[in-house]
């Protein structure tokens, strides 16, 4: 059992006794006073907060932007963090030079998470285009310069050839393995690394917090500023870390983040792909991971609609049991799922594409990056000869859970997918579906709209589709 948190920050090794369930935002700026890294919005969105946080294997360090408003100084045990303060050595960070230069800064309190944010883009992507150079900023807001000026320093140090992250020496971070145990001021943070100790813990401290990603359970820890004396982590066990690629599946361990997930999936199901990139920042996508996703059993979750409509099965485990299901299954009522106290979700298995088979995921909100869906509709087709085979439709935002509509798969099965087929579609949503009234938008609106998707989905398939950027 260790009593401190051991961790590189800008390439010291640090050895610090604090509450493991302390956020690395209200440290960094109490403890260190390194307050270039700031809170906006203290829940994942403005980007203000922005650190890299690196990981060593396969004989480097891979370094990724996350927030830190969100997580705790328990998740950075054992790794390399970096702040803004800590990219300029004697000189400036490249990008750090180029946003002088290019006047990309004005009031400058979102610049320190762009400059980190750009910083890791130009480390791990030396040929970034705009579209990369534009998702790296999707998590960072700027409300004075406007992103022009932003983009072309970008563009600048990406054509230059990037530029590295200073800290730590590889060897020196692969020594420093994760506490199995940290214990300090009254708080206990585990971190098993095997999935038995993992059931184990699990069964025995059912009070605890289960620790995933910790994007949805950290907005609460930074908004109520409540304590968790007791957590269980997740991100280190091996079989929930793990991925495999089979001729039909692509199977993820729960604790795969949502950037692994990304990469893996992008090849197959490129509007997936689309969808992940829209729901998560690079900063909440290195960091949120599938099994948490589907665990937190949120109505409005992007991630459960599409792997519905992909035909995903899960694992549950527990210490004596384990048991697959559709996920469909997985939902009861609103944030009821089938997970008895003392399981978690093991693995995620995604089909891969069938012979015929079209997707298309579509998320409507009213800002395109990072924003909760109003609706959210996946629907998945296999023709034969013109003709729909089987069909898989499934909603967020619509019912108190994740839902899939097998009426309006019924009215495409057995016809060509025209616009009486669509019409059809279209009609058995609005019957099957009884969506609540909120500020993301009415419960006629939401109907609307889902059914629309129907049609959409239709034009989307003969070459019609129009990018629609937020709706």
């Amino acid at each position: 059992m260790a009593n401190s948190i051991r961790f590189f920050l800008n390439g010291q090794k640090q050895d610090v006794a604090v509450r493991p369930d302390t956020t690395v935002l209200e440290w960094l700026r109490s403890g260190p006073r390194l307050t270039g890294t700031k809170e906006g919005c203290a829940e994942g969105d403005c980007g203000a907060c922005s650190v890299l946080l690196g990981d060593a294997g396969d004989g480097e360090i891979r370094y990724h932007a996350a927030n830190s408003c969100i997580m705790t100084m328990g998740q950075i045990d054992g790794r390399a963090l970096v702040t803004v303060e800590g990219l300029k050595g004697e000189t400036l960070h490249p990008v750090q030079a180029a946003m002088a230069e290019n006047g990309s800064s004005q009031c400058g309190f979102c610049t320190p998470g762009i400059v980190i944010s750009l910083a890791g883009l130009a480390a791990n992507d030396a040929a970034a285009d705009d579209h990369a150079i534009h998702d790296a900023l999707a998590g960072n807001l700027c409300r004075c310069t406007g992103y022009r000026p932003i983009v072309e320093a970008a563009r600048k140090v990406v054509g230059e050839g990037g530029a590295a992250i200073p800290g730590p020496a590889v060897a020196a971070l692969a020594a420093l393995e994760p506490a199995a145990e940290i214990a300090t001021s009254g708080a206990v943070f585990h971190q098993p690394q095997m999935l038995d100790d993992l059931l184990k813990l699990r069964r025995d401290r059912p009070g605890a917090v289960l620790l995933a990603g910790g994007t949805d359970l950290g907005v609460a820890l930074a908004d109520f500023h409540g304590d968790w004396n007791e957590v269980i982590s997740t991100a280190h066990v091996r079989e929930l870390r793990s991925i495999e690629e089979t001729p039909t599946h692509l199977g993820f361990g729960a604790a795969v983040t949502w950037e692994e997930v990304l990469a893996r999936v992008a090849p197959f199901y490129p509007s997936f792909a689309t969808l992940i990139r829209r729901f998560g920042s690079t900063q909440i996508r290195s960091m949120g991971t599938i099994g948490g996703n589907i665990g937190t059993a949120s109505p409005i979750g992007d991630g459960p609609p599409a792997l519905i409509a992909l035909g995903v099965e899960i694992e549950l485990a527990s210490s004596g049991d384990r048991r697959t299901m559709p996920l469909e299954d997985f939902f009861l009522d609103y944030r009821k799922t089938e997970m008895k106290p003392d399981e978690v979700i093991a693995s995620i298995r995604i089909p891969k594409p069938a012979v015929g088979q079209e997707f298309r995921v579509y998320k409507i909100s009213k800002r395109y990056d990072q924003d909760i869906s109003t609706v959210c509709g996946a629907f998945s087709i296999v023709r034969e000869g013109g003709i729909v085979r089987s069909a898989r439709i499934a909603f967020g935002g619509m019912a108190a859970i994740p839902k899939r509509v097998p009426e309006a798969e019924t009215a495409l099965v057995g016809k060509s997918l025209d616009e009486d087929a669509a019409r059809a579609c279209a009609a058995a949503i609005r019957n099957a579906l009884s969506p609540l009234s909120d500020w993301r938008g009415s419960a006629q609106y939401r109907l609307t709209v889902a059914a629309n998707l129907a049609e959409r989905f239709r034009r989307d398939l003969s070459g019609e589709t129009v990018e629609v950027m937020a709706l």
